[in-house]
């Protein structure tokens, strides 16, 4: 299994850039809750150990590697909310979190490596897509770290205060207990109403009581 390494950010270092950005996004799949991105500018003197794609990692070694980026890094998390998620749509909206995620690191980035395929519109600094980027590069490796950790923590905030949906441990995807929560408890504020699923939901809702 190949490991991440600083091969992508080096050669735009080469190309002359200064501060390279590493941007990935978390929560396209579930149906509830935000989708969230991170932007990561590493120092390539004070990388932390064991950096790699988040799913490849243990929630606890997610936890350290955070506080470790938090300290060692530039970094801005971001996120599209529902509302915008259903206004324009699951891919959109994850290219949305991505460019305010960029747009709010300390120090400009002038240049950004984006895991996947699509450069996302509207993003005005130069990059390029990396197709499994967070396994492959160390700073797109950063940012799905941090997007992951961040993003499931506000959903345990979220499981709080709508308990019976499994948010805690499912992060809202679509898991038996979520499904059962639905099916007993219905729709909250925090679902994606434009993800089939919750759309039969309230559709089947409407119909019954027409």
């Amino acid at each position: 299994m190949t490991q991440p390494d600083f091969s992508f950010e080096q050669a735009a270092l080469t190309r002359g850039f200064f501060r390279i950005a590493g941007v990935d996004e978390v929560g396209r799949g579930p149906l509830a809750g935000p989708v969230c991105a991170a932007a990561v500018i590493l120092d390539p003197q004070n990388i932390p150990d064991g950096l790699n794609d988040s799913k490849r990692l243990t929630a606890k070694r997610r936890d350290a590697l955070f506080d470790q980026i938090m300290d060692a890094a530039d970094v801005s998390l971001a996120e599209a909310t529902v509302a915008e998620i259903d206004e324009h749509n699951i891919l959109r909206a994850s290219h949305i979190a991505m460019v305010r995620a960029i747009a709010g690191l300390r120090q400009a980035a002038d240049y950004a490596l984006i895991d996947g395929n699509m450069i996302p519109r509207g993003l005005e600094i130069s990059s390029e897509t990396i197709i499994k980027g967070d396994a492959r590069s160390l700073s797109i490796s950063a940012a799905s770290i941090v997007a992951k950790v961040w993003r499931d923590r506000h959903m345990v905030d979220l499981a709080q205060q709508f308990p019976h949906y499994g948010w805690e441990r499912n992060a809202g995807y679509p898991t038996a207990q979520h499904k059962l929560g639905l099916e007993r408890f219905g729709v909250t504020p925090h679902h994606r109403r434009s993800f089939k699923p919750i759309h039969n939901i309230l559709y089947q809702d409407r119909n019954v009581s027409d």
